[in-house]
């Protein structure tokens, strides 16, 4: 699922001679949490339970997100993010689609979590890093 880089998207829109020729050459799909987490789990060969469990989330709980019912706080996208090794870029697309704030560098606990999450840091890693800095953990 190689969708094209922000950046690259709007170089093209600013570069276009018309948005027009824009809105044409390019397909807007907005896709919900949970076609995204589907299509992730697929590409990396993960099951729902395991990801689940590795979240630490009460598997019905889980399912639900999984399956579009819920709409999780964005620290639970954060625990499935971590439990599924979610890169910088994937896990905003998912913390997009979940309708919550995207990762702010310049926002200390944020700025913990963007650092262990490129470090492919676990969830319980992740949480020790951020209660050392006296920060709030993720679940």
């Amino acid at each position: 699922m190689q969708e094209p880089l922000t950046d690259k998207m709007l170089d093209e829109l600013l570069n276009a001679p018309s948005v027009d020729e824009f809105i044409d050459g390019h397909e807007f799909t907005e896709r919900s949490l949970s076609e995204y987490l589907q299509t992730l789990l697929k590409e990396k060969g993960l099951e729902e339970a395991q990801v689940t469990r590795m979240a630490n989330i009460i598997p019905t709980y889980g399912y639900m997100i999984f399956k579009g019912q819920r709409r999780p706080s964005r620290n639970k996208v954060l625990q499935i993010a971590l439990a599924m090794a979610l890169n910088l870029t994937e896990t905003n697309r998912a913390l997009e689609a979940a309708g919550a704030s995207l990762l702010y560098s310049k926002n200390r606990r944020d700025a913990i979590i963007i650092f262990c999450i490129d470090r492919g840091c676990s969830l319980q890693k992740t949480n020790e890093e951020l209660y050392r800095f006296g920060e709030e953990i993720i679940g």
